[in-house]
């Protein structure tokens, strides 16, 4: 024996004195079992034994042999109940690993899968056998690669145990998400190598009520944004209504300041016709009158004066001369105020009169035509349509620079049309009628004079094609009888 050898065997006998001395306890409690078991059965046939004549040596054998053998058949029941134990404890280990709610996998360091229980098999949907010496990574979604290779060297490198979240993908193409924890093994004789456990659990329900729960926290945020907003257009639509409120009332009390100024215009003009009527009249009856009668008294004076008296007849007819330009002066002032003829012959004598007066003051050409049953309306329509006719020529002969003027009056429908065309310079309609300071006697004034009687008034003006003024108002005969349709008057 070479003392490689010895050394050998002296441990192996260290190490059994060692097991006898931990299992010194059990045996001799188990040859004590055995001793009394031997005295159970020897109750009965002890004569016969006594009576064979064995030496005492034969029988101190037999016994020690008799002891021995219920000490193994003890150590037999002993085992196989023992063995009974540990068959149903690994039945049972097998049904908690096989068939745990959790996948249990073992992996080495490129993770390859080197064991894995039924459930694993069943997540991944391919049989167990088939999985042994596959790379986990096969059945992990591209996104989730980099976590699991993260948390593989996390569980090799690392102390305690690691976890991490991962997108699996079975063999069927199932998508789901998995909870992985894993640590690290030390090595065993049938893996050799390093190790890891790793188990793995489906947290896909998990996940969509983590889904769910966030929907509906972002929805809860969302309604509580969409109520704060409710309530926020609540108050500027209760402000909106208070404001439209308020300006309805300050419209309607425009609409009724409009009306007032309306009122209060139309007043105006027609105390202002009257005013003009009865300066009009003064000017034409009163002063005229004294003024032909001076004439008249210097006319009678020239006869009284001598013959010899050139120089005060020269005078007096001087005088009389003067007395005759202030005569056509005040008419001119009366007829320009209000013309007699409006009042006593009509609209039509006193618009022929003043387009006569017209043409020889501007040398512009008119053409008039007019309808007779113009006649038949108001005093006050009538007078309308004369002021917007001496208003529009007097803005022809101030800025048109015009050589010709047409002037119609003409029944269209159930309205009296006048219409004044010229062929002079145009303007800027717009800007003349809507500018915030104008004339009282210019377009504006023509058409509130117009529009106050229930008219329309239209003015049109284009380069080339001169300025056409319109005035429209409504036209009620109240005669039956028929009159004629149109008179013309050319100037």
């Amino acid at each position: 024996m070479n003392p490689k050898q010895r050394r050998e065997s002296k441990k192996n006998g260290a190490r059994e004195r060692d097991l006898e001395k931990e299992h010194r306890p059990l045996l001799e409690e188990l040859r004590l079992r055995a001793e009394t078991s031997l005295r159970k059965q020897q109750k009965g046939p002890k004569s016969e034994i006594v009576a064979s004549g064995l030496a005492a040596d034969t029988e101190r054998s037999l016994h020690e042999m008799q002891v021995y053998q219920i000490e193994l058949e003890m150590q037999n029941t002993e085992l196989q109940e023992a063995r009974d134990r540990m068959e149903t404890l690994l039945e049972k280990y097998t049904d908690l690993y096989d068939f745990s709610p959790a996948g249990y996998f073992s992996l080495d360091g490129q993770g390859a899968i080197l064991e894995v229980n039924l459930t694993g098999a069943t997540m991944l949907r391919v049989e167990r056998s088939r999985l042994i010496k596959q790379r986990m990574q096969r059945f992990v979604a591209p996104a989730s690669q980099p976590v699991f290779l993260a948390f593989l060297e996390k569980v090799f490198t690392a102390h305690g145990k690691q976890a991490c979240e991962l997108a699996l993908l079975s063999a069927t193409g199932i998508s789901f998400w998995a909870s992985f924890q894993g640590t690290f093994a030390a090595s065993a004789s049938s893996s050799p190598g390093k190790w890891c456990r790793v188990t793995v659990s489906d947290i896909t329900t998990l996940k969509r009520a983590q889904e769910a729960r966030d929907r509906i926290e972002a929805l809860t945020l969302t309604n509580r944004e969409l109520k704060r907003e409710i309530v926020l257009r609540e108050a500027v639509e209760k402000a909106l209504k208070k404001s439209e409120q308020h300006q309805s009332r300050m419209l309607e009390q425009s609409r009724h300041m409009q009306q007032q100024l309306r009122q209060l215009s139309h007043q105006i003009l027609q105390s202002q016709e009257a005013e003009r009527k009865r300066i009009s009249r003064e000017l034409h009856d009163e002063i005229a009158q004294i003024l032909v009668g001076i004439n008249i008294n210097l006319a009678s004076l020239i006869n009284e004066v001598p013959a010899n008296s050139r120089l005060l007849k020269k005078k007096i007819t001087d005088t009389q001369k003067l007395v005759e330009k202030s005569v056509d002066i005040v008419h001119r002032f009366a007829r320009d105020l209000r013309p007699t003829l409006l009042d006593d012959l009509g609209l039509i004598p006193a618009l022929h009169a003043y387009l006569k007066e017209f043409t020889t003051r501007t040398n512009v050409r008119i053409d008039f035509t007019a309808f007779a049953g113009v006649e038949k309306l108001s005093n006050a329509r009538r007078t309308v349509l004369y002021r917007v006719a001496q208003s529009a020529l007097a803005n022809i002969a101030k800025h048109a620079q015009a050589s010709r003027v047409k002037v119609s009056i003409q029944k269209v429908k159930n309205t009296i049309c006048m219409e004044i065309h010229d062929d002079g310079k145009s303007f800027e309609v717009e800007k003349v009628l809507f500018a915030k300071r104008h004339q009282r006697l210019g377009l504006p004034g023509m058409r509130e004079r117009v529009e106050m009687i229930g008219g329309c008034f239209n003015v049109e003006s284009a380069p080339g094609q001169g300025t056409t003024i319109c005035a429209r108002l409504p036209f009620a005969n109240d005669n039956k009888r028929k009159s004629p349709d149109l008179e013309n008057h050319a100037t």
